[in-house]
């Protein structure tokens, strides 16, 4: 694995638009500087990487390359922020497809403006990430319009079936449930996403404070008051919570973190 190929080559449009949007290895980078992986998961990543630069090895063995990823979990839990982390990790841009691009109304559009931004990710070394897989990966069995998203499950199918070269198919969902059966065998590595234990919560606290000189006890107590929410409930509260830091022009503390809580969450809502 390694740079981009075909550099100049151009991502397919629709409706007047990029059909994905394009980060770099940098710009992935500083995304994932606050990313933190439950050990299950952070295993997989690992041994999924070291497998990408083991190629020569898979192929004189005759065992296939892993090139296709599902992700599925509560929103807010490092689902997308995992895509960023393999391609910065690959040293490849990262193309995350527009839904609103590819998704047209005119029949048969949709699976056309597919098989375009697969062609792209074919030609051009790359991780291509498609959150929200299920709005057009329901099972088809259950899609009560005219057989037109039934039709773009087809081609999914058959783009993930030829889907080959140096470059990684990523997806995640927050409704694996509604996903077709035939769509999960066509995927090699399968990552389950769940809320965060205390120790996760305590990791990625310490992270959000950038090693700020705080009170010994400050990110277990924080860590206690914030157990239960995702990780990216986490960061909102603690956002806030720096924000009065700065207007204060004070330090962080439990009380700033607690009142951003409640702050986040007003009157109790459900966390």
């Amino acid at each position: 694995m390694g740079q981009q190929k075909n550099k100049s080559k151009m991502l397919p449009k629709s409706k007047g638009i990029d059909a994905a949007s394009v980060y770099s290895p940098a710009e992935c980078r500083r995304k994932v500087k606050h990313i933190v992986l439950n050990e299950a998961n952070a295993k997989i990543v690992e041994e999924f990487l070291q497998i990408q630069q083991m190629q020569d090895k898979f192929e004189a063995a005759d065992v296939p390359m892993p090139n296709k990823i599902v992700m599925f979990g509560p929103p807010g839990t490092g689902k997308t922020l995992t895509a960023f982390y393999i391609a910065e990790r690959l040293n490849l841009p990262l193309i995350m497809v527009r839904l609103d691009a590819i998704i047209h109304s005119h029949l048969g559009e949709t699976g056309s403006n597919l098989r375009k931004i697969f062609e792209y990710a074919k030609s051009t070394s790359c991780v291509l990430f498609l959150d929200e897989v299920d709005a057009i990966a329901r099972a088809r069995d259950s899609i009560d319009e005219v057989k037109e998203m039934a039709r773009v499950v087809n081609t999914l199918l058959q783009c993930l079936d030829e889907f080959d070269g140096s470059s990684i198919f990523v997806a995640a969902t927050n409704l694996q449930a509604e996903l077709d059966h035939a769509i999960w065998r066509r995927f090699d590595t399968r990552m389950h996403y769940d809320l965060p234990e205390e120790t996760e919560c305590r990791s990625y606290i310490s992270k959000l404070l950038w090693n700020e000189a705080v009170e010994s006890n400050l990110i277990d107590d924080a860590a206690q008051l914030l157990k239960g929410c995702s990780f990216a409930d986490m960061e909102q509260v603690m956002i806030k919570a720096r924000r009065k830091v700065i207007i204060e022009e004070s330090s962080m503390d439990y009380t700033k973190i607690k009142n951003a809580f409640n702050d986040y969450f007003p009157n109790t809502m459900v966390q």
